[in-house]
């Protein structure tokens, strides 16, 4: 029978892990963790997820506060900003919703955050850090560090012998879900658009995780059977079925054939996606433990 990953419910078991650090933390050292989140311009959707990662912060009990700019604020307006919240010592967790409205330049205000309150984990010391296995003062983009919650809490801790194929090689997903495997002391193979006899790359993995953003683009004859299988992509396809003009949200991984031949998989919706705000929350708890000079839990 193929296990079917709820991602709601380990999501919801990591924000109780956060819930009681952070009231631990601040029962220890009278230190109540805080993120403040940067939006700028009125993108309705960009508007709703802040909304969301706003809520859930104060519902974990931190210090919750939310910078509303105008779409028209100067690039130099938006780094002043990001400067006084790097010198505040209340916050801990800076995030910056992304994309910003043009002509503003994202690059340089994210690098800006101090790494150690780059909660996003999108800084290149923050990636540097995970490059060269360290996860004990780094931190680690959330949506890949979600699904690497998935595999560790599939396969345990220890990933030796094990064989994983990442396809897609973004900054954001691929190359740190690859380092995270690899940390882990999986055999890697990172596959992406321009790999050669990728189904053949595919069918040799025992865990394989992917995200290019191309609908129900894996096979259930690319897959391995018995694999662990996570699938990233979030893809709005046509669905005539609900009517004239509706859609609905499909994976990179067919999901009804590949079910068929994985021992484990991750369903979308409702797989990796709710782990991304969780991720964002415990990122967040663990560099307030650290700022305090305490042991950050682990998730």
């Amino acid at each position: 029978m193929t296990t079917v990953i709820d991602g709601k419910l380990v999501a919801a078991s990591v924000i109780q892990t956060v819930k009681s650090a952070t009231a631990a933390l601040q029962k220890s050292s009278g230190v109540t963790t805080g993120l403040a989140v940067i939006i700028v311009g009125d993108d309705p959707g960009s508007h709703a997820y802040v909304g969301s990662k706003s809520r859930m912060a104060k519902e974990c009990g931190f210090k919750s506060v939310q910078h509303t700019l105008p779409a028209d604020t100067k690039q130099e307006e938006l780094a002043a900003l990001v400067a006084t919240l790097n010198a505040d010592p209340s916050i801990h967790g800076i995030l910056v919703q992304l994309p910003l409205p043009k002509p503003l330049d994202s690059e340089p205000i994210i690098q800006s955050i101090l790494p150690e309150k780059d909660v996003d984990g999108l800084s290149v010391v923050n990636a540097g850090k995970l490059a060269t296995g360290d996860l004990k003062t780094g931190l680690v983009s959330c949506t890949p560090a979600g699904a690497m919650v998935f595999v560790r809490r599939t396969h345990g801790e220890d990933l030796s012998g094990l064989n994983a194929v990442v396809i897609g090689r973004s900054n954001l997903f691929g190359k740190p879900m690859a380092q995270l495997l690899l940390n882990a002391n999986a055999t890697v193979t990172m596959a992406h658009s321009r790999t050669k006899n990728l189904a053949e790359v595919c069918r040799n993995a025992d865990i394989l995780v992917a995200a290019v953003g191309r609908p129900e683009m894996v096979k259930a004859e690319w897959v391995k059977p018995g694999a662990t299988v996570i699938d990233v992509g979030i893809n709005r396809v046509p669905a005539p079925d609900r009517g004239e003009g509706k859609t609905r949200l499909v994976g990179d991984v067919a999901f009804a054939e590949v079910c068929a031949v994985a021992g484990t998989i991750t369903p979308v919706p409702g797989g990796v996606g709710p782990m991304t705000i969780a991720m964002l929350m415990a990122n967040t708890v663990i560099a307030a433990h650290r700022a305090a000079g305490q042991t950050p839990p682990q998730f």
